[in-house]
């Protein structure tokens, strides 16, 4: 069975995370997938790490550098909690680069303290009261970590809106962070699993989705150069990098949701 977006089958819907986990999460979400036959889904790399309730227990889906595919059972509901960009490797204790590329169960990072915090979650056929109990609990356990690292989330934000195309963005980096490269690049790692250029290059194609969704009948190679892409031919090459097809196939994909 071919490989579908992952949020174009099923049931999905996303808000913002609850007032006590604002700080470190920025939004929860929820994927029930088809109760029949549910197709794999194709997961493209967008920069974010996600603590997820799959099955009574919790997972981390840590960053990716590439597209991925994934087969969940038919009817099972994923409960995603999405970290602040800077947020995740304070939480979990662990560098994102430790984990990049992995889905990996919460217990082979904290052992037993994985355990004590699922335990705090009642299954209920409720999703709803099922959503509420997980913010609780993730809730009165974030109370007591490290603060996110404000410095790495301000980065994100200035490479996520886009540098002028005089500006190179190491050098750029380097002066506005003032730090060494030595350390700037063990910073990025360590916050989201791989160095400035290729978060840069992921948070690009993902400002071109966005303006794609938003342009109404803007040509595809305006919105290219709009998103900080040279031309139409460097978008498609990322495009396939990032999610395996070209631009025009993505958005029909996208379109079908």
């Amino acid at each position: 069975m071919e490989a579908v977006l992952a949020q174009t089958t099923g049931f999905f819907q996303e808000r913002p995370a609850d007032r006590r986990l604002a700080a470190t999460f920025a939004s929860v979400w929820v994927h029930r997938m088809r109760d029949r036959d549910a197709p794999p889904v194709l997961i493209t790399p967008d920069a974010t790490i996600d603590l997820q309730w799959i099955d009574g227990r919790f997972r981390i889906a840590g960053p990716d550098r590439e597209p991925q595919i994934e087969t969940l059972p038919s009817g099972a509901t994923i409960v995603g909690l999405r970290f602040r960009p800077g947020a995740a490797a304070g939480w979990l204790g662990v560098p994102a680069n430790r984990i990049l590329g992995e889905r990996l169960d919460l217990g082979d990072l904290w052992g037993v303290r994985a355990r004590h915090l699922a335990g705090n979650v009642r299954a209920t056929p409720d999703l709803a009261s099922m959503v509420g109990q997980l913010e609780k609990a993730i809730g009165a356990y974030t109370q007591n970590q490290h603060a996110p690292d404000t410095v790495m989330g301000f980065a994100f934000d200035v490479i996520d809106r886009g540098l002028p195309a005089d500006k190179p963005l190491v050098p750029f980096l380097l002066r506005t962070l003032h730090m060494s490269e030595r350390t700037l690049r063990r910073r990025f790692e360590e916050s989201f699993g791989y160095g400035p250029k290729t978060l840069d290059r992921i948070l690009r194609f993902h400002r071109y989705r966005r303006l794609k969704q938003t342009s109404g009948d803007a040509s595809t190679a305006v919105l290219a150069v709009e998103a900080g892409y040279s031309d139409q031919a460097h978008l498609i090459r990322e495009s396939r990098r990032l999610s395996g097809v070209t631009p025009s196939a993505l958005a029909d994909a996208s379109s079908r949701r």
